[in-house]
C-alpha cells in the first residue's frame, strides 16, 4: 500500500506528464485506426491515463464498488461501440474538459500548456477524424493527415518543455468550470456539423467547408462579444443575463464547502478567517482582499493576495470586507459574494461569542473554586517560610539576634494575621466591593520596611526612598501586587542564573516598580497578561490577572512598563499620578 501511495503522490505532482501520456496514447490510437485491435487496446490504455488525470474524483479517495463497476461498464460499452464516431465523441469530451480547465488558470505558461493540448485535440477532430466519416469521399480534398501524424510528437515535446509553476499554486488540480466545458462542447459540435453542412449543401471541399464554418463562427462570436458589453447606449447582454441568470458554478460551491469545513475544524476566530480567505484566494475571479472590524480598530484586521484596480466593498457586522478582482464583477457575482461574506461574518461572530463564553465559564469556575485567592495564600505561606527561616538561623545564645527576631515577629505576625483575615473575608464574600478609599491604609515607610524584612534573605535589591510624611499605601493591594511580582521574579531567577531583581517605590507612594535583568515576556503572553488568565507552569496563571483587577478597584493600574532583554519592568501606578499637573 505504501508503494501505491508513493506512486499516487508522484503522479499528483506530475499531472502534466500524465496529460502528455494521455495525448500520446490517443495519437497512437488514431494512427492504428478504429478498425484494428491495436487501436482498441491503445484506447483502453488511454482510458487508464484519463482515470489518472480525471478532474472528477479526488486522488486521495478510494474507489468504491460502484465507481469500479461504472469504469468497467464504460470500457465494455466503448469496446462494443468502438469506431470512428466513438473516437470523435471521446476526443470532443476531452477537448471540452481541457477547455473548461483553461478558463480557471492564471499562470501564463500553464495556460499555454493546456491550450496546446486543446489545439491538438481540435486538430485531431478536424484533420484526422472528421474526414474518416465524410459521406462523400470525393469531397475530402487534399489530405493533411501526414503533417498531423508527424507534427504531433514535436508538439508533445514542446509541451514538456513549458516551465511549470514553482512558487505559484494553481487553484486546484482538479477544478473544471463545467459551464465553459459545456460551452466549448457546443462550439465544437457546431464547427463539426457546420463543416458537414457546408460540404454537403454547397458541394465544396472539406477544407473549404471547415474554413467557411470557422469564419462564420468567428463573425458570430464577434457580434455576441460586442452585444455583451457595448460602449454606447444599450447596457449589454451580459448585464441583462446577470440580473436573471444566477447560476454560479463549482468554484463558489467548492469555497462554500471549504468555509463550512473551516468553521467545523477551527475554533479560533482569527485562524478561521485566515483559512477561509486562503480558500477564497483560489477562486478564479479573486486577486486579493482585506477585512477589518467595523469599529475601525487595527486589532482583528487582515489581508490576503494582492490588490487590483477593481475593488468591491462589502459592509457587515462585525467585519467589513473589501475584495480585489481581476475583472469587474457582474451584479449576480456581487450578490453571491455578499451572501458568502455575510455567512463568513456570521461564523466569525459565533466563534467570538463562543470564545467569550468560554472565558466567562473559566472565570466562573475559578471564582467558584476559590482559585482566585490561590496567590494570596501562597504569598502568606512565603512570608511564614521567611519568618521560620530567620527563626531557625538565629543563634539562641546571641542576645542581639534574639531581640531582632522578637521585633520582627512582633511586626510581621499581626500583618500576616490581618492579611489572612482579609483573604478569608474575600472567600466568604466574593461579591463584596473592594478598594474603598482609606481602607487598609498604612504609612508608606512602615509598609516599605515590612516588605524589606519579608524578603531580607532573598536576592532582592530595594532602593532608598525618602518618603513624604503623608505618604500611605493600601496595604492589601500593595502586598498582593508586590508578592506576586517578587515571587514570579524569584521563580524566574531559578531558571536564569545571575538575574538581578530591583524594587522601587516613589516618595509619594504613587508608583511601585519591580524589575529584573532577565529575558523578556513573550509577546503572545504579554498581550493577555492582565486581561485574561494565561498558561502557567507554576500555578493557575491567574495571579497577575487578579492583581490587575484588584488594582483597578483601588484606583491603580498594573502594567508591563518595559519588556526588553535585560530590562523587564512591572509598574503599579496610581491613576492621579498620570496627571502632569498633579505630579508637579
Amino acid at each position: 500500500m505504501s508503494v501505491l501511495w508513493q506512486f499516487g503522490s508522484f503522479l499528483r505532482e506530475r499531472q502534466r506528464w500524465v496529460l502528455v501520456a494521455l495525448l500520446g496514447v490517443l495519437h497512437l490510437t488514431l494512427l492504428a485506426g478504429a478498425e484494428s485491435t491495436v487501436g482498441l487496446m491503445c484506447w483502453i490504455v488511454d482510458v487508464g491515463f484519463f482515470i489518472l488525470w480525471q478532474p472528477f474524483i479526488q486522488s486521495e479517495r478510494k474507489l468504491g464498488a460502484g465507481t469500479l463497476c461504472l469504469i468497467a461498464a464504460v470500457l465494455a460499452i466503448g469496446a462494443w461501440l468502438f469506431s470512428w464516431w466513438f473516437l470523435i465523441l471521446w476526443v470532443v469530451v476531452l477537448a471540452s474538459l481541457l477547455g473548461g480547465r483553461v478558463m480557471m488558470l492564471g499562470h501564463r505558461p500553464t495556460r499555454i500548456f493546456y491550450l496546446s493540448a486543446f489545439a491538438y485535440l481540435l486538430a485531431a477532430l478536424l484533420v484526422w477524424l472528421m474526414p474518416k466519416v465524410v459521406p462523400d469521399a470525393a469531397l475530402i480534398g487534399p489530405s493533411l493527415e501526414t503533417p498531423f501524424a508527424l507534427g504531433a510528437p514535436f508538439l508533445f515535446l514542446v509541451m514538456l518543455l513549458i516551465p511549470s509553476p514553482r512558487e505559484i499554486r494553481l487553484p486546484s488540480r482538479g477544478m473544471v468550470d463545467f459551464f465553459y466545458s459545456l460551452f466549448i462542447l457546443l462550439l465544437i459540435s457546431v464547427v463539426m456539423l457546420g463543416s458537414l453542412a457546408f460540404m454537403l449543401l454547397s458541394r465544396s471541399l472539406y477544407i473549404e467547408a471547415v474554413f467557411k464554418t470557422l469564419v462564420s463562427m468567428a463573425a458570430m462570436l464577434l457580434l455576441v462579444a460586442w452585444a455583451w458589453n457595448p460602449r454606447p447606449g444599450f447596457s449589454g447582454i451580459g448585464v441583462f443575463l446577470s440580473r436573471y441568470l444566477l447560476t454560479i458554478g463549482l468554484p463558489f460551491e467548492t469555497w462554500l464547502q471549504r468555509l463550512m469545513d473551516c468553521a467545523a475544524s477551527e475554533s479560533d476566530p482569527e485562524a478561521f478567517l485566515a483559512q477561509a480567505f486562503e480558500g477564497m484566494a483560489e477562486l478564479p475571479w479573486i486577486s486579493g482582499g482585506t477585512w477589518s472590524p467595523t469599529t475601525g480598530a487595527r486589532a482583528g484586521a487582515g489581508r490576503f493576495g494582492q490588490e487590483s484596480s477593481f475593488r468591491h466593498d462589502f459592509p457587515g457586522q462585525p467585519l467589513v470586507f473589501a475584495l480585489f478582482t481581476k475583472h469587474k464583477l457582474s451584479p449576480a457575482l456581487v450578490w453571491h459574494f455578499h451572501l458568502l461574506l455575510q455567512l463568513t461574518n456570521e461564523y466569525y461572530a459565533a466563534k467570538q461569542r463562543a470564545r467569550e463564553l468560554q472565558q466567562m465559564s473559566y472565570l466562573r469556575a475559578v471564582h467558584e473554586t476559590g482559585a482566585r485567592l490561590t496567590h494570596d495564600v501562597k504569598n502568606l505561606l512565603q512570608s511564614l517560610n521567611n519568618l521560620c527561616y530567620v527563626a531557625q538561623s538565629t543563634d539562641r545564645a546571641d542576645d542581639i539576634g534574639c531581640e531582632r527576631l522578637n521585633q520582627l515577629l512582633q511586626r510581621q505576625l499581626p500583618l500576616i494575621t490581618q492579611r489572612l483575615h482579609q483573604t478569608l473575608e474575600k472567600l466568604q464574600q466574593p461579591q463584596a466591593p473592594q478598594g474603598a478609599a482609606g481602607e487598609g491604609e498604612l504609612p508608606a515607610a512602615a509598609w516599605w520596611e515590612a516588605l524589606q524584612q519579608r524578603y531580607a534573605h532573598e536576592p532582592v535589591d530595594f532602593g532608598d526612598v525618602d518618603f513624604r510624611r503623608d505618604a500611605s499605601v493600601p496595604a492589601a493591594l500593595f502586598d498582593s501586587v508586590a508578592d506576586n511580582l517578587l515571587q514570579n521574579a524569584l521563580l524566574k531567577r531559578q531558571k536564569e542564573t545571575g538575574l538581578a531583581i530591583r524594587v522601587t517605590l516613589a516618595p509619594d507612594a504613587s508608583r511601585l516598580t519591580v524589575s529584573d535583568t532577565g529575558s523578556p515576556v513573550a509577546n503572545a503572553i504579554a498581550a493577555e497578561l492582565f486581561s485574561a488568565p494565561v498558561p502557567s507552569e507554576d500555578g493557575l496563571g491567574i495571579g497577575l490577572y487578579h492583581a490587575a483587577r484588584q488594582a483597578e478597584a483601588y484606583g491603580f493600574s498594573l502594567a508591563l512598563a518595559g519588556n526588553a532583554g535585560g530590562v523587564v519592568c512591572f509598574e503599579l501606578l496610581r491613576a492621579d499620578a498620570r496627571d502632569p499637573a498633579r505630579q508637579a
